[in-house]
């Protein structure tokens, strides 16, 4: 991995990202959506995220992006406050070169940085040999519950499986109200 930098997402990468997801839609199983999302759909998802807050991170090599990760809620209810989801994606062309690693190890020390005490992981094709499956098992993330045969893509049914890391306490510690997540919540973030 050479020049491999991590770093925050910007309307710039948004071509990149768009074309790194159309590949993980039309050709993947860890989205179980079937049409790919047009740019400006993703401009609207990667607008609603950072304006929120939210960790939208890019890997670029060598000038170019080849990958993206970010953490968004998990669940609109204001309980759900303190958890966030994960998505990550990496080009074709960089997949087994340690990037989804790089970037799911940021984008934990981010979540954690904000205050959020667990980070769940939806994985599409969860299958016990799947690399996402993999990566999230040597980061930490425990299992936590698998759906069977929930998506149907590509000609076959498949399980999606979550994943879970505590982090900041998790559940052993009380809410910090400094924490991005309660300040949010209250109205002053």
């Amino acid at each position: 991995m050479s020049n491999i930098e991590i770093r925050p997402a910007q309307a710039d990468d948004l071509d990149a990202i768009t074309a790194i997801y159309a590949d993980a839609v039309m050709h993947g199983t860890a989205s179980y959506e079937l049409e790919p999302p047009s740019r400006a759909e993703m401009e609207a998802r990667f607008a609603a995220l950072r304006d929120e807050g939210f960790p939208y991170l890019v890997a670029e090599r060598d000038g170019s992006v080849v990958g993206y990760a970010y953490a968004g809620p998990f669940r609109p209810r204001p309980a759900y406050r303190f958890i966030v989801e994960n998505s990550i994606y990496v080009a074709a062309e960089a997949k087994g070169q340690g990037i989804g690693r790089l970037l799911l190890e940021r984008l934990i020390a981010e979540a954690m940085a904000l205050g959020f005490r667990q980070m769940i992981a939806v994985i599409g094709d969860g299958s016990p040999q799947s690399p996402s499956v993999r990566l999230h098992e040597k980061l930490g993330f425990r299992h936590s519950g698998a759906l069977e045969g929930s998506g149907y893509k590509h000609g076959r049914w498949l399980d999606t499986v979550f994943m879970q890391l505590a982090m900041n306490g998790g559940r052993d510690a009380a809410p910090d109200p400094a924490s991005f997540p309660e300040r949010k919540f209250l109205g002053k973030a």
